[in-house]
């Protein structure tokens, strides 16, 4: 299991342990951006490697457990869905460039998992 599936995993489960909060949590942007990455790399993943994570999948388990509420839940989908359009437009094969973005959206989503993780977590 990869450090960030690692990470995705514990963070998934500090957010599902409380109730669903009528007003935004302070890690909703971090959440959005996370989901916004998790889009990118579930359009990018495919092209560059067979058999990778379902980050559609992931993306939507992260969600749920956190319990949002119906607005915040369109907002983290859209997110998803807007970080997938963004390079569904630019890329159609797995180019150097499409390599770089992928290896630079791993990080950033490790690095934002672990930092809600870290300030968040109870």
């Amino acid at each position: 299991m990869t450090s960030l599936r690692i990470l995705i995993t514990a963070l998934a489960l500090t957010l599902g342990a409380g109730p669903a909060l009528a007003i935004d949590p302070l890690y909703q942007q971090q959440m959005e951006r996370l989901s916004q990455i998790m889009g990118s790399l579930y359009f990018l993943q495919p092209l560059c490697k067979a058999g990778a994570t379902d980050w559609r999948a992931e993306a939507a388990e992260l969600i749920a457990l956190d319990q949002p509420d119906e607005d915040r839940r369109q907002r983290l989908s859209g997110a998803f869905n807007d970080g997938y359009t963004a390079y569904a437009r630019f890329h159609r094969s797995c180019t150097p460039t499409a390599q770089a973005a992928l290896q630079r959206l791993l990080a950033e989503a490790e690095r934002t998992a672990r930092d809600i993780h870290t300030r968040f977590a109870e």
